[in-house]
């Protein structure tokens, strides 16, 4: 049995952030971050693009952030979370400054701000195309230097402790007494222990398997707080990215940054038609979710499996110094920007929905608390404004701080919390069935739950998952604790969600579009 004051599943820009934040306020408490895999590896770390956040005081103002916000979001966003993000992430962008983190500069010594699509003026603080990396490296120096920290890398967290596992007879508590962790390293089940636990774990993009997120994205947050009984909400949006790069090979798809279509970039369907104005007066600056839809149609329209991102007319030196990742990875696939186009296909991005919060990022258990992806805050509403989730990241990961900071973590002494049951006699599990679920869990995702859906499929995606699912649970009931057999429970729950909650929904909004429920136009 471990016990901690604070523990942190997650070790992306949310939860370090807020672990630094309540280690260094309070040094005689315990902080423990558990992490699947090692230290660095999360969605924040492939963030391309950057921060969105009000600097430029001259030609931008919070009223045209927050304008913008509520126009991609398609009238979904909680207006006062939406003032409450914008209104104070410049002074806790600066504090991630003061940590050390490096922005790019332009010549006049000012950030160089970059403009991505919805927005309305540029806005976006960057480090060349690699922000999330430079955020996730200064976060871990500062983690390094704190001794009431601790880190467990390849520790996976199995499920939630609530009054279910706590309690022999049935109780009406709603509360979080810590988590079942797995450690790969000894291939033990721990129970921790925790006054308060934060789920800061990031996204689901590998339910869809073609995706801009790594293979740690499979919605293990979302899921725990799902079999917990916590509030989940609005699933069904989830954002596509227009632009990752065409490849068929396996694993995580890459990403073409927003920021290149900012940049001044076209998109040509296979008969080198600019179509995007076709659809929307605002062209490749439009927000995701339309442009998704736009590049949907045009596939459909075209029968092809991809259309082109056109860098042709752009100066190469400063597409090389502001891009310099993109750019060596299309050399890399034999892409010259000055005479190829770039074969792009929308790819699962990000999902707008989650676990419901407050705006403490407390959920509806008592000492279980969210932010990041896995959260659902009300900022984004039916479709995220591009950059807006690293800030939203930065924003609650402190609210969750302030609130901590006037609370003391409940010590549970006196909780009896069983520890985990491991399966006697376990099944020899076949890894590779494994797989075969994973794929077909993924290609029905897809094939009827992705950018464009209808009843008949989504009916269809019912009956299947339910397929799935029941071969899945019985695999997991008869062996013993297996990463990738757990990842794939979660993934299947998620699916649950996404699917169910988007048969609840009667009108089309942001990241979800139903071809089968009227709508005049894709444009807003």
């Amino acid at each position: 049995m471990i016990y901690t004051d604070y523990l942190v599943i997650g070790s992306g820009i949310a939860g370090l952030t807020y672990a630094i934040k309540i280690a260094s306020r309070f040094p005689t408490r315990n902080v423990t971050i558990i992490t699947k895999m090692s230290e660095e590896e999360s969605n924040t770390k492939y963030a391309q693009g950057g921060v969105a956040v009000v600097l430029n005081r001259t030609t931008d103002s919070f009223e045209k952030h927050i304008s913008d916000t509520l126009i991609a979001g398609d009238g979904l966003c909680d207006a006062s979370i939406v003032k409450l993000v914008v209104k104070e992430g410049p002074e806790l962008l600066q504090e991630l400054i003061n940590w050390g983190a490096s922005f790019d500069t332009g010549e006049n010594g000012e950030f160089d701000l970059g403009r991505e699509g919805g927005h309305s003026e540029y806005r976006v603080l960057h480090h060349k195309d690699s922000t999330g990396y430079e955020i996730e490296k200064t976060l871990l120096q500062q983690i390094d230097v704190l001794p009431n920290i601790t880190l467990l890398t390849h520790h996976f967290a199995i499920d939630l402790i609530t009054a279910h596992q706590v309690y022999s007879t049935a109780k009406n508590i709603q509360k979080c007494f810590g988590v079942y962790v797995f450690d790969q390293k000894t291939n033990t089940v721990k129970t921790i222990k925790a006054g308060n636990t934060l789920l800061a774990s990031g996204g689901i993009g590998q339910v869809y398997g073609h995706t801009t997120n790594p293979a740690i994205a499979t919605g293990d947050g979302i899921a725990m707080a799902y079999r917990a009984k916590a509030n989940i909400q609005d699933m069904e949006f989830i954002q596509f990215h227009p632009t990752a790069m065409y490849s068929k090979n396996k694993g995580a798809s890459f990403l073409i940054s927003e920021a290149v279509r900012g940049f001044g970039a076209f998109l040509r369907n296979v008969k080198g038609e600019r179509f995007m104005l076709q659809y929307d007066t605002r062209g490749e600056l439009a927000s995701r979710d339309i442009v998704s839809q736009c590049i949907d149609k045009e596939l459909k329209k075209t029968a092809t499996t991809y259309v082109f991102l056109d860098c042709t007319h752009l100066e190469v030196s400063a597409f090389k110094k502001h891009f310099p990742m993109i750019y060596e990875k299309c050399i890399e696939c034999g892409i010259d920007i000055k005479n190829d186009w770039i074969p792009v296909i929308p790819a699962s991005h990000y999902v707008c929905g989650g676990i419901v919060v407050d705006e403490n990022g407390k959920t509806s258990l008592d000492n279980l608390y969210a932010c990041g992806e896995c959260s659902r805050t009300g900022l984004h509403g039916a479709n995220r404004l591009a950059s807006n989730s690293l800030l939203e990241a930065l924003v609650f990961a402190d609210r969750v701080y302030k609130h901590h900071t006037t609370l003391l973590p409940e010590t549970m002494e006196n909780i009896d919390i069983p520890d985990w049951v491991e399966i006697e006699i376990p099944t020899l599990l076949d890894i590779r069935i494994i797989e075969v679920y994973r794929k077909n869990l993924q290609k029905l995702m897809r094939q009827y739950a992705g950018i464009v859906r209808s009843n008949k499929e989504l009916e269809i995606a019912v009956y299947s998952l339910a397929e799935i699912y029941k071969k899945v649970e019985k695999l997991y009931k008869q062996n013993s604790i297996h990463v990738e057999l757990c990842e794939l429970r979660n993934m299947i729950n998620v699916a649950h969600m996404i699917i169910t909650q988007s048969i609840a929904r009667k009108e089309n909004r942001g990241g979800y579009y139903n071809k089968d429920l009227v709508t005049e136009k894709i444009t807003r």
